[in-house]
């Protein structure tokens, strides 16, 4: 088994990157650039005009900065996005102030930098921005200049109209908010999760490959072993043969070479699936489970295992991925087991499945729908001492259901019929992804026809 802290895989998972900022607002700078031109010059309405240019140059200029101090790939602290944020919250507002405050239609941009808080920084940052935007808000309605509109038709809204637009800057922060962080926060922990599971895929993976790099290691050696050998008999040849030490080192010699002959022959027949050694790549669904109920028995648990099918029992090539995801459901099960885990085997011409039982507590009703997703756990009620139970994170369920179903299989989860207890997990796969033998004779019937 292997540890994965979430903190660590979601490490730099919420930095916005200084790119994507800064072109988020040359696209703002763009856009009121465009708004400020064509109400003054295309529809003809009076506004401040250098103060408006002045504010927005004042953007323009933090981008160019900050593109020159940093690289484009530079990803902010909390302190500085936030920072940044508020600098366009308040330059917003500013704007606002200078062309009808609430009145003026583009007020519903202050949930512009509440948004884009909400997918890259923490909820405290959010909510300091989105008291910040609605405090703006709130001085915008008691204080601004007046909106642009045709000379001698003055435009002055109801208060009415003003509050609900207020109203609904606050309520719209609040519920994009919100959303937008459950959505990125839901994205976020999806990618740790898979990024956990590849971890643990890719390091079973490199443990399986251990014997083909033996064998490549074996077959380089070779050549110069060779050369070796050939050098040893030449000097057997050319050295005294009445001097007792030389021979003895002779024969020695000779006897250390054929040594390491034997070695690298063994370690070159690890890399290659010929009949002699294809059954090390190949087991039976019932040692299949042995193999993972093994370790679970050397620590105390007791695990009984039985199977019963029609025809062969089947066979399956070894997978890493596949060992790894039972071992995590039957760790799983005896974890919360009172007494024993119940494995049962089961086998048809049309399909395999293994159903993992415990007689403990049971999947908690609130969880049990969930179960198979990223950090969702009940390890609350685990038997386990309160080191193991602080470290459980709901990653386990999720790589061994992600494994398992990257070899052709199905994972259900669910509670045990009252009056028994415990949790059941079946897995199930069509005999032909599971069965190598199955597999085999349906590619050589393909092949034939």
């Amino acid at each position: 088994m292997i540890n994965v802290e979430p903190s660590d895989l979601a490490h730099d998972a919420r930095g916005l990157r200084l790119d994507t900022l800064v072109g988020l607002r040359w696209l703002a700078v763009i856009g009121q650039s465009a708004a400020v031109a064509g109400v003054h010059f295309g529809l003809g309405f009076k506004l401040p005009f250098g103060w408006c240019f002045l504010l927005i140059a004042a953007s323009a200029v933090l981008n160019l900065a900050l593109r020159i101090r940093y690289p484009a790939s530079h990803r902010l602290s909390d302190n500085a996005a936030t920072f940044l944020l508020a600098f366009d919250t308040l330059q917003l507002a500013l704007l606002l102030y200078l062309t009808g405050g609430l009145q003026n239609p583009f007020s519903l941009l202050f949930l512009a930098p509440v948004l884009i808080s909400a997918t890259a920084l923490p909820p405290q940052r959010t909510l300091g921005l989105g008291l910040l935007a609605v405090g703006c808000a709130t001085l915008l309605v008691l204080a601004h200049r007046p909106l642009p509109w045709r000379p001698g038709e003055p435009l002055d809204l109801p208060f009415l109209y003003v509050t609900g637009v207020w109203t609904a800057i606050l309520l719209g922060a609040a519920f994009t908010g919100v959303y937008a962080w459950r959505v990125a926060e839901e994205a976020r922990q999806l990618g740790a999760a898979l990024a956990a599971t590849e971890l643990v895929l890719a390091r079973e993976q490199h443990i399986s490959q251990l014997d083909g790099l033996a064998a490549a290691a074996a077959h380089e050696l070779g050549t110069p072993l060779a050369t070796i050998t050939l050098v040893v008999k030449e000097l057997s040849r050319r050295l005294p043969q009445d001097d007792p030490e030389v021979v003895d080192d002779m024969r020695l010699l000779r006897e250390q070479v054929e040594r390491c002959r034997g070695i690298l022959g063994k370690l070159t027949s690890l890399g290659q699936e010929d009949e002699q050694t294809e059954f090390l790549e190949t087991m039976t669904l019932t040692h299949l489970l042995e193999e993972v109920a093994a370790p679970q028995r050397d620590l105390g648990g007791v695990i009984r295992i039985t199977g019963d099918g029609e025809g062969p029992e089947p066979v399956c090539r070894r997978n890493p991925g596949l060992v790894h995801g039972l071992d995590n459901l039957v760790d799983n099960a005896v974890g919360f087991a009172e007494t024993a885990v119940e494995i049962e085997l089961a086998w048809t011409t049309r399909e395999v499945s293994v159903e993992v039982r415990d007689d403990g507590p049971g999947f908690a009703p609130e969880v049990l729908l969930r179960l198979g997703e990223p950090y969702v756990t009940t390890r609350g009620h685990d038997k386990r001492g309160p080191e193991e139970q602080a470290s459980g994170h709901g990653l386990g369920l999720f790589i061994a259901k992600t494994l398992i179903e990257r070899s052709g299989a199905q994972l259900h989860v669910s509670n045990a019929a009252a009056p028994a207890r415990g949790a059941i997990v079946r897995v199930v796969w069509p005999r032909e992804a599971f069965d190598k033998k199955s597999a085999e004779a349906q590619e050589n019937d393909a092949l034939s026809r």
